[in-house]
């Protein structure tokens, strides 16, 4: 098995006519923390969508655990193992908090639509199994208290820890972050940083995300990618993207 769980290589995307990325190529190691960076409108929350199967690319092709695609659908990806959050709450906010995370195992339920309905025993089974690995997300989120709480009555930072616990409950080898701190003040920064860091550490969960506060970026990441316009100008360390002239003229719009 490659060392790489996720290579990207040589992606373009257009909307109607405009590149949002070009020829963009890098690699994910397994089990490391890649940070997507960039000015608003680089093109990366539209690569997380090539990703996941929300976008098709125009051009080039994506490698996942060794196998190689140039299309994939949203169900196909999850079922593969590619977990996915938002940049908004997709939550159900009439829901409660277990109710919500339960909702991430819709696309791996293997009991059809009548064993469901007839109440058979292999539904019962798998339900009774979703329902523990729920009750085990939950704990390891420290959302157990708030289990029964309708999502909407929580404050933002504990509903974008819902929505992380929505996309953990599948275990995803790969799991793509969308600004999961936009938002936030400073503790609740510090928390998500934590959890992120003990899924990593603790699950082996290979994790891309996109975040603007540098910050958390150069202490949360081993392996920094830096867009700006849809082109790659940075990629490696932390401490090697911060040294570099074509990022640092990125950010600061600068010839260094």
């Amino acid at each position: 098995m490659s060392d790489s769980i996720l290579q990207v290589c040589d992606i373009s995307l257009s909307f109607k006519g405009v590149k949002a990325i070009s020829a963009l190529s890098f690699e994910v190691r397994r089990g490391e923390i890649c940070a997507l960076i960039g000015p608003n409108g680089a093109g990366k929350s539209s690569l997380l969508n090539i990703l996941n199967g929300v976008y098709r690319a125009d051009a080039g092709e994506v490698v996942f655990e060794d196998q190689h695609y140039r299309r994939i659908d949203p169900l196909s990806a999850a079922r593969r193992g590619i977990g996915r959050t938002f940049q908004n709450n997709a939550l159900f906010k009439k829901m409660s908090v277990l109710d919500n995370v339960l909702t991430g195992l819709s696309r791996h339920g293997r009991a059809g639509f009548f064993a469901q309905a007839l109440r058979l025993p292999s539904a019962r089974r798998e339900a009774g199994e979703f329902v523990a690995r729920a009750e085990a997300v939950l704990e390891f989120l420290e959302l157990q208290p708030y289990r029964e709480t309708l999502v909407g009555n929580l404050a933002y930072g504990l509903q974008k820890r819902v929505e992380l616990g929505r996309a953990l409950i599948a275990a995803p080898a790969l799991l793509l972050l969308d600004e999961p701190m936009a938002g936030m003040n400073a503790e609740e920064k510090q928390d998500m940083a934590r959890f992120i860091a003990d899924i990593n550490r603790d699950l082996g969960t290979t994790v891309v995300l996109i975040e603007h506060d540098m910050g958390v970026v150069m202490n949360l990441s081993d392996h920094v990618v830096v867009l700006d316009y849809g082109r790659k100008v940075g990629d490696g360390s932390p401490a090697e993207v911060q040294a570099n002239p074509d990022v640092i003229a990125a950010y600061l719009g600068t010839e260094h």
